[in-house]
């Protein structure tokens, strides 16, 4: 039943795509109703049992068989968990972009083929056809930001391809390598885990280079200039996903492909790679806190929480790893419900993001549904207990404590940093004001109802988590446990 979140969100493409320009009331329903379906197909596997923590298989046929490559699709509980965000993802972004009026067909149709992609990847068990989705899941993200973006856009959509294309190289080269190596019979995952045998020189230099290369699409220092970019021009809800869910195929590909398939080489550059990680989480909440546009403050804060998940990754710890893929899912919530205020609550409304402003506006009279919505989730991504960010950045540091705590130290500052940057911006944005009868901006049209909507479930999504973890982490841990996963961590003093 999983892969018809595939094939519902490429129909839905298709079927949009064939909306008459003039009816795009009937290409928003048509979007929204295409990402319902997807999440809930997630859902009701959920419910049926066909998706657990365990390995469950999903189809795995012939496909490309002078090359060996098959049809292969499956899940765990990782993949469970950003499935779920994905579905998450694609209908708050359906619902926060309700006014776009411009080619309204078109646009929705990349952005079901993008999450068509995104739900492929996470799926995806041969690397030949993961490979395949993770391109798909990339290019409409340039159209996306080149046709309705803002603020240098074919600069940021040209930036984004380029980062995304160089690191794809990369994969590609590293991946094609392992192919030869392992005797060009397969590009399955399973089978080059645990039947190839890759000596220690060789995954030295074709580990960094996959992990890299996927890592370049996780936002990783010092490779990360394009996101804060490609945030501020990509349209709402290409912010959205492109925080929410298109950095985490990056993370997710560095832990399934680079770090199960290369552990040798995994063990020679981990010390590296953490450092990046701290790098990463420290300069991008110091950048942020210096930025005097409100959505370059959130795109740097991406970068900064980010971090946290490569770190998690390199602790290989079972409570790091479990918290790197928990935090891929509370940031991908709580990025996305900042960037929803920011770039379509505040922005469109007010057609400025400068700080500077924003501050004589008196936003929290004028647009209080999106004070009290950018509050919730300011407090959230600064990491306070009773949302999701906490319970991860929480495993995480904890892992990171026992391997790195040099390291541990350096993120507690990050920390720090974020909450700085995140007050900076709340106060200047919201309650700048010194004149409380300013009525200037009385006329700023209403917070709309899909508006509310998808900022509630996103909200609803950060706190659920926040106060009952167990619902993913019963996923997550066992995963860990699998033999495909739990190389990474046995063995490592916990």
């Amino acid at each position: 039943m999983l892969a018809w979140t595939i094939y519902i969100s490429f129909i839905g493409a298709a079927l949009v795509a064939l909306v008459p320009a003039e009816k795009p009331g009937v290409a928003r329903m048509t979007a929204l109703t295409t990402a319902l379906l997807g999440f809930l197909t997630t859902l009701v596997a959920i419910a049926q049992g066909q998706a657990t923590a365990a390995l469950q298989e999903v189809v795995n046929v012939s496909w490309i068989s002078t090359l060996g490559a098959r049809y292969h699709l499956a899940a765990d509980g990782i993949s469970v968990v950003l499935l779920l965000l994905t579905g998450i993802a694609a209908i708050a972004g359906v619902l926060f972009s309700w006014n776009i009026e411009k080619r309204v067909n078109q646009f929705f149709a990349l952005y079901l083929t993008l999450i068509g992609g995104v739900y492929g990847v996470f799926l995806s068990f041969d690397l030949f056809l993961l490979f395949v989705f993770y391109e798909i899941a990339i290019i409409p993200k340039y159209f996306l930001i080149a046709i309705w973006g803002s603020t240098n856009k074919e600069y940021g959509a040209m930036k984004l391809a380029l980062y995304s294309f160089i690191g794809s190289a990369m994969v590609m080269l590293g991946l094609i390598a392992a192919y030869v190596l392992a005797g060009g019979g397969t590009f399955d995952l399973t089978a080059l885990v645990n039947h190839a045998s890759f000596t220690p020189s060789f995954q030295r230099w074709a580990f960094p280079l996959v992990f890299i290369g996927f890592a370049i699409l996780a936002g990783i220092w010092p490779f990360h200039t394009w996101a804060p970019t490609g945030h501020v021009a990509a349209p709402t809800a290409a912010s959205m996903l492109l925080a929410g869910v298109v950095m985490k195929l990056g993370a997710y590909g560095a832990l399934r492909v680079a770090m199960t398939m290369f552990p040798a080489g995994l063990a020679a550059w981990r010390n590296e790679l953490a450092l990046l990680a701290v790098i990463g989480i420290v300069y991008g909440a110091a950048v942020a806190l210096i930025q005097q546009d409100f959505k370059f403050v959130i795109g740097y804060s991406s970068v900064s929480h980010m971090g946290f998940v490569l770190l998690g990754l390199m602790t290989l710890t079972q409570i790091g790893l479990s918290g790197a893929v928990l935090q891929m899912f509370s940031h991908g919530v709580i990025a996305g419900l900042l960037f929803a205020v920011v770039g379509r609550m505040v922005y469109d409304r007010t057609h400025t993001r400068e700080l500077s402003s924003l501050e004589g506006m008196n936003l929290a009279r004028a647009l209080p549904f999106a004070a009290v919505t950018f509050v919730i989730a300011a407090v959230a991504s600064m990491g306070l207990p009773g949302f999701s960010g906490f319970v991860a950045e929480v495993q995480i540091l904890i892992g990171a404590w026992k391997v790195f705590p040099i390291f541990a130290v350096l993120v507690a500052l990050g920390i720090l940093v974020g909450v700085a940057y995140t007050l900076r911006a709340l106060v200047r944005s919201f309650f700048g004001a010194r004149d409380v009868h300013t009525s200037a901006f009385a006329s700023f049209p209403a917070i709309t109802a899909p508006e509310r909507i998808g900022a509630i479930i996103l909200l609803a999504c950060t706190v659920a988590v926040g106060l009952y973890p167990k619902m993913l982490l019963d996923f997550i841990q066992p995963s860990l446990e699998s033999p495909l996963m739990s190389a990474l961590w046995k063995g490592v003093p916990q």
